[in-house]
């Protein structure tokens, strides 16, 4: 059985990733999650891209950490990475990476949904804002300028 539609999260931030990399700007939401004290799930296509972040997020910084897992020890995990649809999870920020499925119900039972993507994939997230917006979920388009620094845009 799904999330119950009627959970709906209250806000939907698009980051799409034009002078960045996924792997780049991850980290630091990530981070900030954390920072505020909440637990995240990110989600992932397939089981391969979740593989090759969680080997990233051990690798991204020299001098700071970022606790993460994948598989079955998510419960212990601040940061859980999956290509699973999360179902009975308690976190509060779902990150969907990568093409991961972005119905409206995907958002369902989370505080805050965080989708980020580069021009391949602007045409689904086009299809996942309208979808957000028709469920009068709250939500926000957010580019970076030319300094790189994340500009709310919508």
């Amino acid at each position: 059985m799904g999330r119950s539609i009627t959970r709906l999260m209250a806000e939907v931030l698009f980051y799409h990733l034009e002078r960045s990399r996924l792997e780049d700007v991850l980290p630091g939401l990530l981070q900030r999650t954390l920072d505020r004290g909440w637990r995240a799930m990110v989600k992932t296509p397939t089981d391969e891209m979740a593989d090759a972040l969680d080997a990233h997020l051990w690798t991204f910084s020299d001098d700071s950490f970022l606790p993460h897992g994948r598989g079955a020890d998510e419960a212990d995990q601040p940061v859980w990475l999956t290509s699973d649809d999360g179902e009975g999870t308690t976190r509060e920020v779902l990150f969907l990476v990568g093409g991961a499925d972005v119905s409206v119900e995907t958002h369902s039972g989370f505080t805050r949904s965080v989708l980020l993507f580069d021009g391949s994939l602007a045409p689904q997230a086009r299809e996942a804002w309208k979808a957000v917006k028709a469920a009068e979920l709250e939500a926000t388009y957010w580019r970076q300028n030319a300094g790189g620094k994340w500009e709310k845009a919508g």
